[in-house]
């Protein structure tokens, strides 16, 4: 029945707190729920909700109170396109106010239809209805509506019509929300270029295969082409780029249907054999692909061909893991690509130098967490408008390992491995904070942030936030000198100890940073339950930022959900002066990357937290006026 006005501001209240947890994963069904609340309240017959494609041009339906029983094939109000359609359905493409429809009474255009009715009673068997329909609007564009049928007439108030049109805004709210999401979750899964799947995704479904017990053994091949370096200097990078798509394109029709075909990046791409497989099996396919590779391809009035090396390997589930798999697979392909390449390499253990390598680390590492072996660098956070310095990020190194100087990728993943990385975490965050007191003890009027890279292992041990207490406290500092920057994969792992660590470090005022933003999938609701303060932008989308509209997509993404919860956001890898530009457009202000400073040391960056500013190579003027500034918090 017609709601009272009361009635209707506790109905836009309810459904507001129904939508707020809705993701990409879960937004179809609570939809579903807003639908029926809305039925139940109005007391009409039928609520629908329906999405704008404007890229094929048609209306979609996504959810619809109650579902109908019988649904004809194919639906005819399922996907309705534009160009076809009846005046009602067509007026849906750019609706930006309500609209009345068939018989009722409202204080909004109405219109009459014959081919509507008749698309309804196709789909319904009603034959005199009356139909609401509300736009969700983005900016200018129309992205759906919400409507509702009646069988026979209806009147519509103006009190329920402007509690629908808030309602529609709330749901166009969700709708940006999980197409956000979704960008993000494609981004990870899906090579941007190629359409492939993307590394993450690729180790992923490894981890699965190579579980023990799982079926084995698991045929891997990695394929590198030969010489694209010159096809790219010599045609340049629109047409590699078409090359790699074409190629990318025989590897996915070469394949078997459970076959996962897999872009590393560059050149370099992943197959992984369905099923069990043989040597001589996985010998067989890796020439087929040789042979599609190796076709020539057209590109404009251009015939080019390369050749590709390509690495075998086998892994038994339980013995290998995935990253050794593909190192094995890797250093079979090198093998192939040193004997001038367009050929077959197989693994075989004597080429196991990186395992050697890996078992040197282990051996070492536990007896050199120290001042004498490991050091850290620094390298600041900027903002991009004035050049002030707003933070620093300490990064590890070891400098004095059994195999010479060490970066991080190299032994932390070991350290985690090996139940070091508590201790190899502590040791961090001990000498990042007495640095930054004894900056502040040279440079009185020192306001930055120290930020400090977290591993999993570390977030989720029961004294982690003991640790920070009693670190701060020895060294004089407050918590909210100190970011704590994580990874997503510690934000989808084990959700409530981290919410449980992550919200004593708050009443600590510790702030955190979630790394490599977008290389990972954290949902929205993650977002929301954990007390993150920052997302920090993978340097993978800021990179190529100036000449690929995908990661500008993504970066403005990325932007957006900051913004909608209240979120800093920080660009990492920014290395010209064309990112820096597509960044401030896109509202990014905070960055770090080679462009503004590389990694330095102690010494060093003190000279620069004393001028309190770096030279921005885009705007010398800045340098002048900004001398005197000697930085502030980020937060």
């Amino acid at each position: 029945m017609p709601g009272t006005r009361r009635t209707l501001e506790s109905l836009v209240t309810r459904i507001a707190a129904r939508l707020m947890p809705a993701d990409a994963a879960s937004h179809v069904e609570v939809v579903r729920l807003v639908l029926r609340d809305l039925v139940e309240q109005l007391g009409v017959d039928t609520c629908f909700l329906r999405y704008n494609d404007h890229e094929i041009g048609a209306t979609i339906l996504v959810a619809e109170w109650p579902p109908r029983e019988n649904v004809p094939d194919p639906d005819p109000i399922g996907v309705v396109y534009f160009r076809d359609a009846d005046p009602v359905f067509a007026a849906v493409e750019h609706l930006k106010e309500p609209l009345l429809a068939g018989t009722g009474r409202a204080p909004y255009p109405v219109v009459e239809s014959p081919d509507y009715s008749e698309r309804v009673f196709a789909a319904s068997g009603w034959e005199e209805i009356s139909m609401v329909a509300v736009p969700l609007v983005s900016g200018q564009v129309t992205t759906g509506v919400l409507g509702f049928v009646n069988e026979g007439g209806r009147p519509w108030t103006e009190d329920e019509v402007n509690a629908l049109t808030l309602i529609a805004v709330l749901l166009a709210q969700v709708q940006a929300r999980v197409r956000a999401e979704e960008d993000l979750r494609r981004a990870a899964y899906e090579d941007a270029l190629t359409g492939l799947a993307s590394r993450r995704a690729l180790f992923e479904y490894l981890d699965k295969r190579l579980e023990p017990g799982a079926e084995g053994p698991v045929g891997l091949l990695f394929l590198d082409l030969d010489r694209l370096k010159a096809l790219n200097d010599f045609l340049g990078h629109d047409a590699a780029d078409s090359y790699l798509c074409r190629i990318a394109d025989r590897l996915a029709k070469g394949s078997r249907p459970d076959d996962l075909v897999a872009r590393l990046g560059g050149d370099e791409f992943v197959v992984v054999l369905d099923g069990p497989s043989s040597m001589e099996e996985a010998m067989e396919r890796a020439e087929v692909y040789q042979d599609a590779v190796g076709a020539s391809v057209a590109l404009g009035n251009r015939t080019v061909g390369r050749g590709v090396s390509v690495g075998v390997a086998l892994g038994t589930p339980g013995e290998v893991s995935s990253a050794s798999l593909l190192s094995r697979a890797d250093q079979a392909m090198m093998v192939a690509k040193r004997q001038g390449g367009n050929g077959v390499g197989v693994f075989t253990e004597d080429m196991n130098e990186k395992g050697k390598r890996r078992t040197i680390i282990e051996m070492n590492l536990r007896s050199s967490i120290d001042d004498e072996h490991l050091t850290l660098e620094y390298q600041p956070e900027i903002d991009l408008r004035t050049g002030t310095i707003l933070g620093v990020e300490a990064l590890v190194r070891w400098n004095r390992s059994p195999l010479g100087v060490l970066q991080p990728g190299e032994f932390v993943e070991v350290a985690e491995a090996t139940n070091l990385a508590g201790e190899l975490g502590e040791w961090v965050v001990t000498r990042a904070c007495a640095q930054l007191a004894e900056w502040k003890r040279e440079i009185p009027d020192l306001r930055i942030i120290m930020s400090v890279n977290v591993s999993p292992v570390q977030l989720v041990s029961m004294d982690f936030d003991s640790t920070v207490r009693s670190v701060l406290h020895h060294h004089g500092l407050v918590g909210s000198e100190l970011c704590l920057e994580i990874t997503e994969n510690v934000v989808v792992g084990d959700l409530q100890r981290t919410k449980d660590t992550l919200r004593r470090l708050e009443r600590l005022g510790v702030w955190v940073a979630i790394d490599d933003f977008g290389t990972g999938y954290s949902s929205l609701g993650h977002l929301k339950a954990l007390p993150v303060d920052t997302l920090k932008i993978d340097k993978g989308f800021v990179q190529n930022l100036e000449h690929s509209e995908e990661d500008r997509v993504i970066v403005d993404s990325i932007v957006g959900l900051a913004s909608s919860f209240g979120l800093q956001v920080v660009a990492e890898g920014v290395e010209t002066v064309g990112a820096v530009k597509q960044l401030l457009d896109l509202g990014c202000t905070r960055a770090q990357g080679f462009l503004l400073s590389r990694p330095t040391t102690p010494d060093r960056l003190r000279w620069m937290l004393q001028a309190g500013s770096v030279r921005l190579p885009w705007n010398t003027d800045t340098w002048a006026a900004t001398r005197s500034v000697k930085g502030r918090p980020p937060h």
